[in-house]
Formats: C-alpha cells, structure tokens, sequence
C-alpha cells in the first residue's frame, strides 16, 4: 500500500513507522520545520538555548512507547532517569516513593503508609479507594467526575488537595470538579495497580523530546531515501516538511491525494488536533456519518500547558528531577510541578503549568513575579538570582477529559481516510502513550480493512 500520514507528531510517526515495517510506502507530511508536534525540543530567544515545549514524563506502564524506541534501537535506559513512583513536594511537607523490596501492588500501599506528611486518616483513606477500585474492576460510575468518585470514596480535603488534585491536574489537564473519573481510574490501574512493579516507575527525560525519538525516525528516513529504488514499489519512508496540508480529494475508485500534489495514495492517516484534522477533513465531500463525525470532533474543548523557564545567575541541584509544587493562584502562585533543566550547568529549571488560562489571564511580567516568589517560598533551599526566562504555552496542549465526552475511534466516515491522536478513543487521556498507541492501530486496523476488500476487488 501507498499510505500519505499528515503530522509528524508522537501519532503520526508512531503510523508511519508501523506502515514502514509491514511494507508499505509511506509519505509523512508536518507543517512544522522539527518533528514531534506538541512534544518536541524548540529554540528559546531569550535563553540562546534549545529546551522542549513542554515537560512531560512518562511511566513504566507506557508498553507501546518503550517498544518503539527499543524497536528503533534506542536504549531507554540511558535516555531517562528512572524512579519509583515519588511524590516529593519543594517545600518537604510531602515525601511519598514507592520502594523496590515489595512486588506490586503492596510497594504502593508501603509507600503510602510510609509518606512523610500524610496523616494515617489520610494514608488508609487513600489505601481504601484505591482497594475499592481494584475490587470494582477499576470501574466508576457512567458520567462520574473525579471530585465526585473522591466524595463517594470518602477521601479527605486535604489529601485531595496535596495528593488527588495535583496527581489529576497532571495526568488529565482537567480540574477535579470537571475530570473523567474513568479516565482517572484507567491510569491508576495501569500504574498503581499493574501486576508489574516497573509499571509505576517515573520516566523522566535526559535529553529533549526531538532527540528523544523523533531525530531517529528523521535519519531512518533519510538513510531509507538514500537506499531506496525509485522504480520498484519497495517500502519507503519519506517526510517531507514544512509542509502544511490544505486539502484531501479523492481521485478514483479507491484513491486519494492532497492538495494539488501529483501522488496517489491507498490510504491517508490524519494526525493532527481536533481543530486541525476537522478542517482537512471538512475539505472532502458530505457521506452518511460525515456531520455527525465533525460534530463530535468540534465538540472538544482544549486547555493550555504554560512552561515557565527559568535561568539562574548560578548552579542550582534540585533534590528530586521532579518536584510538586502547591499552588495559589490568588497570589498569582500558578506553578504545580518543578523541573531540573538537562543542561549540563544545572542553571535552567521548568515550572509547569496545566489548566493555564489563569496564568495567561495575567499580565506577563506580574505573573513570572508571583512563580518566582512561589519558587522563593516552597523550596527548602536558597535559590539564585534568576537572570532570563522564556515562557512556552500550547494553546491546545490537550483536550478537556470530561465525562461523556464523544471520542472517535480510528475509522472515519470518508473511504480511505483514518485518524489517529492522543484525542481518538484509545481509553486514556491525552498522554503520549495514547498518541503513540492510536498511530500504531490505526495503521493496523487499515492493513487489516485493505487486506480484506482486495480480494473482493478482484472478484
């Protein structure tokens, strides 16, 4: 098969490598001059320095991904740091990590029972709904939010506030008040409850989020172009970017193409956002499921991820790679999760912000003041002067993870054209994993659809 993938995200190149090792033709277009989509390294003016878009982590738990950067050669663990699960807070009030001694799940009932900073009400609260959870088959109730599950499950205020909110905010973008409790429960059976014990483990980053894997899948296309034979349909792999894609047309019975460009393709795989791939898709005629299809598509609503980077006048070591931060947003104290830099100075460290419209409501320079004296207050050690910083937002970084909310699966109404994204419905929210794992089924599942009408073709 000749298969077009429009976006060069986590998604689209998990596609295109799929295709690529079953034998097809793969062209991968990306409007963006580096590969990654909303996962990728960029240059900071104001620092001269290359750090990612974003601060993301990954779990032990995240199966597709860890398979395709070993597939690709990579060896993952020198490009992370690995950690038990640990929850440390900058100021110290709170200390949570799984130990090692334990097989699953009791290492997670061990470090809670253990935390520093939890009262035993709190510690056996926690115990009982995670328990009740596994007892229920890590199911919640249809349209349950994530605040209701935790009035259901009794869990305290304050434990909600230092350890359920931050933990939710983090692996949904969405509020406690408006978060998919199902999602929720989906993670914490993977990562808390997992047979595996390395399944909870913290991944986090030692290189940019480009260098990570993108890079490699760039050189393999590069070193497939040098190799290939223009005259024989053998497997290619080609990106070609910037490249934006304006339109998709069908130009036979079973054929497509973009734009006014002269190839034509089997199959295309859509990876873009839900804005994005709505508008590319409105561009093909009207078939039955079509409107309802972009109605569910216009449906989502998106939340943005601020990165605050900081540069310091001196070296700073922070005890942890990863740090929760409280936050109080009257006080424009917007931080929630405090990162060290990768640079080898250890002068750069990230401040995360999800669910960011309060911070971006601010005026710039009032709003980096009110993180900074957050940093200043929280951490148990001095900090240096910061001399720069760069604020990096994503406007749609991910979608709103609601009750309820409609999401596609890979198939769509129009022959030949599939979608993939951390938004189609992989059973997670909008993590990495999910991209990764939506680009791999999408490119099977249209494999297993084209293998399947050629013989009624021939007939």
């Amino acid at each position: 098969m000749k298969l077009a993938v429009v976006g060069a995200g986590w998604a689209g190149l998990s596609a295109a490598l799929t295709a690529w090792r079953l034998g097809h033709q793969v062209h991968v277009f990306e409007s963006a001059p580096t590969l990654g989509g909303r996962a990728r390294a960029v240059h900071a003016p104001t620092l001269d320095a290359t750090i990612d878009n974003g601060q993301h982590i990954l779990l032990g738990a995240y199966t597709a991904t860890l398979a395709l950067m070993r597939e690709l050669g990579l060896d993952v663990n020198t490009l992370f740091h690995r950690l038990p699960l640990t929850v440390h807070s900058a100021d110290g009030t709170l200390r949570l990590r799984a130990g090692r001694a334990l097989p699953a799940p009791l290492h997670i009932a061990a470090a809670l029972l253990a935390a520093r900073g939890l009262r035993w009400p709190e510690k056996l609260a926690a115990l009982r709904a995670v328990a009740a959870l596994r007892g229920q088959g890590w199911r919640t109730p249809p349209g349950c939010t994530v605040q209701r599950w935790l009035e259901r499950a009794q869990q305290p205020p304050r434990l909600c506030n230092l350890l359920w909110g931050p933990l939710c905010i983090a692996t949904l973008n969405t509020p406690v008040e408006h978060a998919c409790a199902q999602l929720f429960a989906h993670v914490l059976r993977d990562s808390l409850g997992a047979p595996d014990r390395s399944a909870s483990d913290m991944l986090i980053p030692r290189c940019d989020l480009t260098a990570l894997w993108p890079a490699r899948v760039a050189r393999l296309a590069a070193e497939a172009g040098a190799s290939g034979d223009p005259g024989h349909a053998s497997p290619t792999l080609e990106i070609r970017h910037p490249y934006t894609v304006r339109r998709l047309r069908h130009v036979s019975a079973c054929g497509l193409a973009l734009d006014d460009l002269p190839d034509r393709y089997d199959a295309v795989v859509v990876c873009a956002n839900t804005p994005s791939t709505a508008r590319l898709l409105a561009t093909l005629p009207d078939c039955p499921g079509s409107t309802q299809f972009l109605a569910d598509l216009d449906a989502f609503e998106h939340a943005p991820i601020a990165t605050l980077t900081f540069q310091l006048a001196a070296p700073m070591h922070l005890p942890q790679p990863m740090l929760l931060l409280h936050e109080h947003r009257t006080r424009n104290h917007f931080g929630q999760w405090l990162f060290q830099g990768q640079d080898q100075e250890k002068r750069l460290l990230h401040v995360v912000v999800s669910d960011a419209d309060a911070l971006l409501a601010q005026e710039r320079n009032a709003a980096v003041a009110g993180v900074v004296e957050q940093l200043r207050e929280q951490l148990a050690m001095p900090m240096p002067e910061v001399s720069r910083h760069a604020l990096i937002v994503e406007k749609r970084a991910t979608f709103l993870a609601r009750p309820g909310l409609r999401r596609p699966g890979n198939r769509t109404p129009w022959r030949g054209v599939w979608v993939a994204g951390d938004w189609t419905d992989t059973g997670y929210p909008a993590v990495l994993e999910g991209a990764v794992r939506s680009g791999r089924d999408a490119v099977l599942a249209l494999t297993a659809a084209h293998e399947t009408a050629v013989p009624r073709q021939e007939m």
